[in-house]
């Protein structure tokens, strides 16, 4: 965060810039998951970007609350969301009939 702006950075393992994106929101927690980055905010939205472009896979999900930690069960069927308060909320991942 430089000057109130907030950004995610992508690059190699030698270090070359892959791709950058400007966030409005500023990052508290976020975890790699397969081809996806789950991240959380302080300003209480849940997105879900791809590894590779950045780009969002969905439209970022409102939880109304600061997110503290995020986690990823290890068969990826659901996000673990800790907020604020102490509360856990759980989301299923993947279409309804899946989840």
């Amino acid at each position: 965060s430089v000057q109130d702006k907030n950004a995610l950075h992508l690059y190699s393992v030698n270090g070359k810039c892959l791709g950058s994106e400007t966030l409005k929101e500023e990052v508290s927690d976020m975890c790699v998951t397969g081809e996806y980055i789950v991240m959380g905010s302080l300003q209480g939205f849940l997105s879900i970007r791809d590894l590779y472009s950045l780009s969002l896979s969905i439209s970022p999900l409102a939880m109304r609350l600061p997110i503290h930690c995020i986690s990823v069960t290890k068969e990826y069927s659901h996000i673990l969301v800790g907020l604020e308060d102490g509360k856990l909320i759980i989301v299923g991942v993947g279409k309804p009939a899946e989840v």
